[in-house]
């Protein structure tokens, strides 16, 4: 694990892409930002864990089987040479 020592309004850039920037120290608490492109997910560790853990479990899970299709059952004959729907043509008077 790398350590930095930052003062507030210092960054650090990871990758070229991702900023991390010290935004405030309030007492025992640092609040940082981040600014990374919107294809990078950034989350808290605890919300990450969650995620992976909820993923897992999906994965894992035996739920419901899924219902069979039923059969494939043939269309109806043409009434006609070339016709493709399944009723017949108007009759003419």
């Amino acid at each position: 694990m790398l350590i930095l020592s930052r003062k507030v309004n210092e960054s650090i850039v990871i990758d070229g892409r991702i900023i991390v920037k010290v935004v405030r120290v309030d007492g025992d608490q640092i609040k940082l930002g981040i600014q990374a492109p919107r294809d990078i997910p950034v989350h808290r560790q605890e919300v990450y864990d969650e995620i992976q853990r909820t993923n897992q479990e999906a994965l894992t899970h035996k739920g419901q089987p899924l219902p069979r299709l039923a059969a494939k059952t043939s269309l109806p004959k043409p009434a006609f040479p070339g016709d493709t729907s399944s009723t017949p043509p108007p009759s003419t008077p």
